[in-house]
């Protein structure tokens, strides 16, 4: 390797820090070795190096959706016995977890039963499919939520609690229960 590619990759990886594109800064090498064999024009190295990217960017999304989401883990719909709950349609549930309607319209939708059949499981394995599709979930306790927000009330810190929450397409309350009410 001579001394001014050495220089060249030095900068290049400079530059995909700069541009923040660190999907091509790892793969770059691969691809171009692959490019200089196969003979590719540039149009199809770029556009491989630019589709990598924005797959590597999804996946990180999702990540980071996955993480914020605060989804119980074990819940998915893999995981769930429909034929245990004969009164809950699979197919039904599973047009939910689509989204698209329901999500776009700002609908609520409310799980009731008895205690240990499965509300939460199926809240939490719509959650997961959403975020799998895109959308931003919440799950968390209706207790911890309203202690949030009333801590965040008392610290005058209301509003930028509730535009926190406003972030998320969809706020998955899980166990709605007795609060004890204070004055506020």
């Amino acid at each position: 390797m001579s001394v001014a590619n050495t220089v060249d990759i030095a900068r290049l990886n400079l530059l995909l820090n700069e541009l923040r594109l660190p999907a091509i800064k790892v793969l770059w090498a691969q691809f171009a070795e692959q490019s200089d064999k196969e003979g590719w024009p540039a149009a199809r190295f770029l556009a491989t190096m630019a589709e990598h990217e924005i797959a590597e960017r999804g996946r990180r999304r999702t990540d980071r959706h996955l993480v914020e989401a605060r989804l119980p883990a074990g819940k998915t719909f893999d995981s769930f016995d429909f034929e245990a709950v004969p009164m809950i349609s699979k197919a039904q549930v599973m047009a939910l977890a689509a989204g698209d309607s329901w999500l776009r319209k700002g609908a609520n939708l409310l799980l009731f039963g008895p205690p240990g059949g499965g509300k939460s499981h199926l809240a939490a394995a719509i959650g997961l499919a959403l975020i799998e599709n895109g959308w931003r979930v919440l799950f968390t306790r209706t207790t911890d939520l309203v202690q949030k927000l009333q801590l965040a009330r008392r610290e005058l810190n209301l509003e930028a609690a509730i535009n926190r929450l406003d972030r998320f397409d969809l706020l998955i309350l899980d166990d709605l229960a007795y609060v004890t009410k204070d004055q506020a």
